[in-house]
């Protein structure tokens, strides 16, 4: 067996968990909720109002998978009327350090990417 020949197998059992992790972190709406908690705890309708095009039940469903995921902290407030509080975890604050780092890897190289794409498609559709 030469030095270059992957068990697939083992990285497929490998890929599956960091798969589903990467699938609840990606989500649309999930990266836009963890970059407005961000900056300290947040109401459900400033959430709402800083995620463009956001529903409110999209919103709740996002908010609880991301709570479910460790990612959230939910803070209910005992006063009238109801205050309702989200904040990210030691873990989502990390999350979002690697967030920034690929938003300025993006930055940095979206338009070689795209100089490289727009040179396959030229090479390839001939």
């Amino acid at each position: 067996m030469s030095q270059r020949h992957i068990d697939v197998s083992v990285l497929a059992g490998e890929a599956c968990p960091v798969s589903e992790v990467l699938d609840h972190v990606s989500g649309k709406w999930s990266i836009g909720i963890l970059v407005a908690a961000a900056q300290g705890p947040i109401r459900f309708t400033e959430l709402e109002r800083s995620i463009t095009g956001i529903s409110r039940r999209m919103l709740t469903l996002n908010l609880r998978k991301l709570e479910r995921d460790g990612l959230l902290v939910r803070t209910v407030h005992p006063v009238v009327p109801p205050k309702v509080e989200y904040a990210l975890t030691d873990m989502a604050q990390e999350l979002h350090k690697s967030l920034l780092e690929l938003t300025d890897w993006a930055k940095r190289h979206g338009s070689t990417v795209a100089a490289a794409q727009a040179a396959y498609d030229r090479e390839h559709n001939s």
